[in-house]
């Protein structure tokens, strides 16, 4: 048996506390995918969900460790406290009307509900040849830093900030 690491330790709260919420229809979990990259020897897991009453905006969420911050956990001649850890990201995708307007008021709620020392950066795709103004949108929130396992009770108040972001972007769209 092993210890498990701060990544697994995170993944098995988040995944249990997502699914519970889809379990009691809050939300809709629409995929997940825990991978390891033998190549680099480092650690994806992400979990898309939305609304349950409406899919017109996803929210994935991103747990990523590097050999760098796993061997700076296992390994006693390696412990580094500054790399021990997992990378968060938070993506939020969905289509709406090319508006600058819109832009900056989904910049604002999320700033509201996130706070401004949080960076966001919104992804605009479209179809040049299509006669329309929609467009698809992809926000990426990054927080900076590396989350630790003394975090681990702040990623469940997370969930709550995630669902208030899905619900408060399906209103402005």
């Amino acid at each position: 048996m092993f210890d498990p690491t701060a990544f697994e330790n995170m993944k098995v709260v988040l995944e249990g506390a997502l699914y519970d919420r889809d379990l009691e229809g809050e939300i809709a979990i629409l995929d997940r995918n825990d991978l390891m990259n033998l190549a680099k020897l480092s650690r994806h897991y992400e979990v898309a969900f939305s609304e349950r009453d409406s899919s017109s905006v996803q929210c994935t969420l991103i747990l990523e460790a590097t050999l760098e911050n796993l061997a700076s956990e296992l390994h006693h001649k390696l412990h580094n406290v500054r790399l021990a850890g997992v990378n968060l990201l938070i993506l939020f995708k969905m289509e709406h009307e090319n508006s600058l307007d819109l832009h900056k008021k989904l910049n604002g709620v999320l700033t509201d509900i996130w706070g401004a020392e949080r960076t966001f950066t919104q992804k605009v795709s479209y179809d040049p040849f299509e006669e329309t103004n929609r467009i698809t949108k992809e926000i990426s929130l990054k927080f900076n830093r590396l989350i630790g396992e003394e975090q681990i009770d702040d990623l469940i108040v997370m969930i709550d900030y995630m669902v208030e972001s899905l619900q408060k972007i399906n209103r402005l769209l």
